[in-house]
């Protein structure tokens, strides 16, 4: 009988199999890399001084320094106000704004930046001590739209509308002319309460030893800090302009505003925590190389917060940040059936091809070419009846296989043909030895020799 032999050589068959394992090292090696590499979020920022790129350039370059998963590109859009507009519009996946600037219902809070101290200014000598003083003069609002939320707020407030209280914007670099000019009676302003900045408050007026601007309070700061909106009450310390003699001489009540780095309410929760982390550790690291940084801090946690902080935020300043097995259970879970899956596409494959192993069925033909010789041994009835239902047997299971293994039909064809011969042979030497039994000679197989014969 001639030998069934395998469709596919060896060779081909390795070199089928190191194709496969190269393609597929090649994929997860590139997943790897894809699912590593980090994700570059665009932040958008803006001051009259440049200050705030400043700083959003030293955390980005930091950032990229230290291989964070969370990069930055930083966009300067003008000023505060540009920001908050760049964001609202899309354009930007973070920024730092202004708490009252522009439209932040998509915003959720991941930083406070820095707060703005609003400061109302005098010219030293000025006889305006008060809001209510006010009246009749013109106030100089420098850095123009993005005060006017300020501006509305003290009207309401105040109602200086009736007191004939005008309000002109004024660009940062003509505040100091139209004071000298008396264009203006006072500057509304709104700044940190840092060196650079208070030292530019006071080039805005003559200098001199008795010669000192007068800052005019907010007393009804609480009031409006009450309303739930993006201003709080707050206290210019003594002596914040000048130690000796101090300016002001005693603390002066005002409103004050945040600056906060915000993100995309729909950004991922994982994506913010890990920015936030980062954030804090180059706070922690540069501060005291970038004194900018010092105000980098958690922004108001509370539900109730004017600006919502971002759910990533929140967690890593909670100390609610998942486990590993909360972030990645349902991936070691699905892990095993998608191998499974990914197994069972490969072995679709290898059938496919073609490619199949003959030893099941070469076992079986090898059984089958054996049992002649035994048949033909074999003097009374009940050998041969055990010799069929071993045959029945073999073919049962040999079919079932053959099914389940989507054998070539020709194979079970040589089955059946091998198990035909086998029973003829069966039904043959069943009809000898009724022969010898009923005494009309001596059996011999069927190829007419003694059961002794070879």
């Amino acid at each position: 009988m001639k030998t069934l032999q395998i469709a596919l050589p060896l060779w081909v068959r390795a070199i089928l199999l190191a194709g496969v394992f190269c393609i597929v090292a090649g994929v997860a090696l590139i997943s790897y890399r894809f699912y590593q590499r980090p994700t570059t979020l665009t932040v958008a920022v803006g001051s009259f001084d440049g200050e705030a790129q400043k700083i959003a350039s030293i955390v980005a370059g930091r950032l990229a320094m230290t291989d964070s998963p969370v990069r930055l590109r930083v966009d300067n859009s003008g000023n505060a106000l540009d920001a908050a507009k760049a964001f609202a519009a899309g354009a930007a996946d973070l920024a730092v704004v202004r708490a009252d600037a522009g439209d932040l219902s998509q915003a959720r809070t991941v930083a406070l930046t820095a707060h703005g101290v609003v400061m109302i200014v005098a010219p030293p000598g000025s006889v305006i001590t008060s809001i209510a003083k006010l009246r009749d003069h013109t106030v100089g609002v420098v850095g123009g739209k993005i005060n006017h939320g300020i501006v509305e707020v003290l009207k309401k407030e105040y109602d200086l509308g009736r007191a004939n209280v005008v309000f002109r914007d004024i660009a940062p670099a003509d505040a100091r002319r139209a004071v000298q000019a008396k264009e203006v009676s006072a500057l509304l302003l709104v700044v940190p309460l840092t060196e650079k900045y208070l030292s530019f408050v006071k080039s805005l007026f003559r200098e001199g030893p008795n010669l000192s601007p007068v800052l005019i309070p907010i007393d009804a700061a609480g009031a409006i800090a009450d309303i739930k909106g993006p201003y709080e009450s707050f206290d210019i310390p003594k002596g914040t302009l000048r130690g000796a003699p101090p300016v002001p001489e005693d603390d002066i009540t005002t409103l004050r505003v945040g600056y906060y780095l915000v993100a995309n309410r729909r950004l991922n929760s994982g994506l913010i925590t890990d920015l936030t982390k980062k954030l804090m550790a180059v706070r922690r690291d540069i501060v005291s190389e970038q004194p900018l940084l010092a105000g980098l801090a958690a922004p108001d946690l509370d539900p109730d917060a004017f600006l919502s902080v971002h759910p990533g935020a929140a967690a890593y300043y909670n100390g609610t940040t998942e486990r590993f097995m909360d972030k990645y259970g349902d991936a070691i879970y699905l892990t095993p059936m998608v191998l499974g899956g990914i197994a069972s596409v490969f072995a679709a494959a290898w059938r496919f091809l073609g490619v199949r192993s003959g030893e099941t069925i070469q076992t079986t033909l090898d059984v089958l070419c054996g049992l002649p010789r035994r048949i033909r041994g074999i003097d009374n009835e009940a050998e041969l009846a055990a010799i069929e239902d071993e045959v029945d047997a073999m073919l049962r299971t040999q079919l079932l296989k053959s099914a389940e293994q989507d054998e070539v039909a020709s194979d079970t064809t040589v089955l059946i043909a091998a198990t035909h011969r086998i029973d003829n042979l069966i039904h043959h030497r069943r009809t000898l030895l009724l022969a010898a039994k009923a005494g009309l000679g001596t059996p011999s197989d069927a190829f007419g020799r003694s059961p002794t014969t070879v």
